[in-house]
């Protein structure tokens, strides 16, 4: 067996378990444990970007929802939500702060005059443009620490496994 300081954090763990409870399976721990790990650390150094900006994730994510959205970069409330995941109620926080903000305005939709329509204003298509360029530097320099194949094996492997998760759902 390796020795324990060439293991990492959840081999550590693992080998831990297997002493305390060897009639439980802990195998998947190999793979779920590392990704949360790993999840964790790119969501830190994601948001390294995002604090650059003074944007949070959810408020990048509004921004970038409504840059994808094309000329003249507007979507309703209820659309950005499901363009970002978020309930309609964490959309208002996000869409009211980044109002605060100014980059991005709020208007009566011409169709539904109940409705709101949310558009990026000029400022904050500067921001989002600057933002989404870092972010994917950002994101090129966190993936080259794996070979291009390997970068392809695992978006190949993690497509199947959310697709597979999320058809369970």
């Amino acid at each position: 067996m390796e020795s324990r300081h060439t293991l990492d954090h959840v081999a550590r763990i693992q080998a831990e378990w297997r002493q305390q409870r060897p009639d439980v399976d802990i195998s998947p721990q190999g793979v779920i444990g590392r990704l949360h790990r790993l999840a964790d650390r790119l969501t830190g150094e994601l948001g390294r970007v995002y604090d650059r900006y003074g944007l949070s994730e959810g408020e990048f994510d509004v921004l970038c929802a409504l840059r994808r959205a094309g000329e003249p970069y507007e979507r309703a409330p209820g659309e950005l939500a499901a363009h970002t995941m978020v309930t309609t109620g964490a959309m208002t926080k996000r869409i009211d702060r980044l109002e605060r903000a100014g980059l991005v305005t709020r208007r009566r939709s011409d169709d539904d005059q109940r409705g709101r329509i949310v558009a990026l204003t000029g400022p904050g298509r500067e921001v989002i443009d600057q933002a989404f360029a870092d972010h994917m530097r950002n994101e090129h320099r966190l993936l080259d620490l794996l070979t291009p194949g390997e970068a392809e094996t695992l978006e190949s492997l993690l497509t199947t496994w959310l697709a597979r998760v999320e058809d369970g759902a």
